[in-house]
C-alpha cells in the first residue's frame, strides 16, 4: 500500500498507545466495592471499554454493554470511579512494545501526531503527561474536546482542519469499531493494530498493523521506495 499521500497521523489511546486495562478494572472494582458490589473479572471489563468513562461507569455498574443504570446510582458511581482513577492513571498502565520508538520515528518523518479517544480529555492529557509522551502530539482529543466523539467523524474532521490537510490525507490507528468507523465517516485511511482489545480481522480496516513500528516502516517506504529502513 503507497502511504506517500499522507500528511498526519491520528492515535486512539486506551488498546492502541498503552495498555490501561489493570487501571480501569482496578477502579470500576474500587467504584463497585464502595457501593456494595462484588468484582467483576477484568476480561469482563475489557469488553466494556471503548465509548469513554460515562459509558465505562454504566457498564460497569450493570455488567451489560447496553446497560443503563439508574441515574442517581451512575452519579455517584461517575464520582466514584473518576476519584479513584485519576489518582491511579497510571499505577499499572503501560505503552505497548514499540510505541516509544515509532512515536520517535514517524515525528522524524516530519508527520504531526495527535491522540483522538473517547477517554474524556481531563485524564488522557495527564495518562500521557505520565507516561512522558505527550510532548509527541500536535493535539490531543478526548471524548468531551468536542460535541460529538468516535465513531463520528467529527474528531478527525476537526484535527484535519487545524493541521491544515485533507482527512484523505491523514491516518486513524486504532483497535476498535469506533476507530474504523471514524475513519471510514471521515475519509482517512483506517489502519487496526493486531495486538488491541479487539480482533485486528473483524474490524475492516483498510491495513492491519503488528506494531506502531511497522507503520513507521510503511510511511518510510513510500516515501523513499530505495530507502533501507533501519529499526
Amino acid at each position: 500500500m503507497n502511504l506517500k499521500h499522507i500528511k498526519a497521523i491520528a492515535f486512539d489511546l486506551d488498546g492502541t498507545l498503552v495498555d490501561s486495562i489493570a487501571d480501569l478494572a482496578a477502579s470500576a472494582n474500587a467504584m463497585r466495592q464502595a457501593l456494595g458490589l462484588p468484582p467483576l473479572d477484568a476480561e469482563r471489563i475489557k469488553s466494556h471499554v471503548g465509548d469513554g468513562v460515562a459509558s465505562l461507569v454504566h457498564r460497569a455498574l450493570t455488567d451489560d454493554k447496553d446497560g443503563q443504570a439508574d441515574e442517581a446510582l451512575w452519579a455517584q458511581g461517575f464520582t466514584l470511579f473518576i476519584q479513584h482513577y485519576r489518582a491511579n492513571l497510571t499505577t499499572h498502565t503501560r505503552m505497548y512494545p514499540g510505541v516509544a520508538e515509532s512515536l520517535n520515528l514517524l515525528r522524524s518523518l516530519e508527520l504531526p501526531l495527535v491522540v483522538i479517544t473517547n477517554k474524556s480529555h481531563r485524564l488522557a492529557a495527564p495518562l500521557l503527561a505520565e507516561l512522558g509522551i505527550d510532548s509527541a502530539f500536535s493535539m490531543i482529543l478526548g471524548g468531551d474536546s468536542l460535541p460529538e466523539k468516535k465513531p463520528s467523524a467529527l474528531p478527525l474532521l476537526h484535527a484535519a482542519a487545524v493541521l491544515n490537510v485533507k482527512p484523505q490525507e491523514m491516518i486513524m490507528v486504532g483497535d476498535s469499531e469506533n476507530d474504523i468507523l471514524c475513519a471510514n465517516k471521515a475519509g482517512a485511511l483506517a489502519v487496526a493494530v493486531r495486538y488491541g482489545y479487539r480482533d485486528a480481522a473483524t474490524l475492516g480496516a483498510d491495513l492491519v498493523v503488528d506494531s506502531l513500528v511497522d507503520l513507521f516502516a510503511l510511511l518510510k517506504k513510500s516515501a523513499d521506495p530505495h530507502a533501507n529502513v533501519r529499526m
